[in-house]
């Protein structure tokens, strides 16, 4: 294992900041400024996730979002959303820039703590703006990685943003259109019940459990647990789907 030199890891951290500007949530192309180590130039409110990596390498990886973000996964229509699962493909993309790696479900911290711990791993930050307004900022700390051949070059990762339509501006609610990108988890739901220990421990192959759903009764679909629709279950091929019946207003939800 080799340490990462200071001219790998500035190719690296500019690999990461590409591939994670077009994972991460904005209501605009971001644009990938310069890596630096200089935390004065990068003034920043809002949240950061940092997490570490293994594998190929060994190092961790840091994304600080500006307040922006924070407030609108925190008031989303689907209620309060978790900011690292709303970062985590853009962690992992730019830890993925290294070659194959495992990366850790990673922890909150205080943009200027964040900030300050990968830079005393001897990492680089790489500003994302919209225009003159620095929006976020991806960080990568490169401890130890396993010779990569010549087959792996450290700019691999690019990638030109999308195009994300115009700027929202700022008014008195968050910017829903932060959240499009977002990836969230959706179940559907056939019906419930309560069971008690000693029924649960004695459940066998070939049991059967009585739901408090009548048979050809609509499903539940729930987004992050919530409930937002009712619908029939379908076959599509050989995969179960649901068919929307209702949408289910926010008063209703359970």
């Amino acid at each position: 294992m080799t340490i990462a030199t200071n001219e790998a890891l500035l190719a690296r951290a500019e690999a990461a900041a590409q591939a994670a500007v077009a994972l991460l949530p904005a209501s605009s192309p971001l644009s990938v400024g310069a890596p630096t180590q200089n935390v004065d130039e990068l003034t920043i409110t809002g949240q950061a996730v940092r997490a570490r990596f293994t594998g190929a390498a060994q190092g961790e990886v840091t994304i600080v979002v500006n307040q922006d973000l924070v407030e609108a996964l925190a008031n989303s229509p689907m209620g309060s959303l978790e900011l690292s699962q709303a970062v985590r493909p853009a962690l992992e993309a730019a830890a993925a820039t290294v070659g194959p790696v495992v990366v850790d479900p990673g922890e909150m911290l205080e943009p200027a703590e964040a900030m300050a711990q990968l830079l005393a791993a001897n990492g680089l930050l790489v500003p994302l703006s919209a225009g003159t307004v620095l929006q976020a900022v991806v960080g990568i700390a490169i401890a130890a990685e396993v010779d990569s051949g010549p087959g792996r070059g450290a700019g691999g990762g690019g990638g030109a943003a999308p195009d994300r339509g115009e700027y929202a501006e700022r008014s008195g609610r968050p910017a829903f259109d932060l959240l499009h990108d977002v990836e969230m988890e959706v179940t559907a739901e056939l019906g419930r019940t309560r069971m008690s220990v000693r029924e649960l421990l004695s459940l066998a192959p070939g049991a059967v459990i009585e739901l408090d759903r009548a048979a050809g009764g609509p499903a539940d679909l729930l987004v992050n647990g919530r409930l937002i629709a009712r619908g029939e279950v379908v076959v599509i091929d050989e995969n179960f789907g649901i068919r929307i019946t209702e949408i289910v207003g926010p008063g209703d939800r359970a």
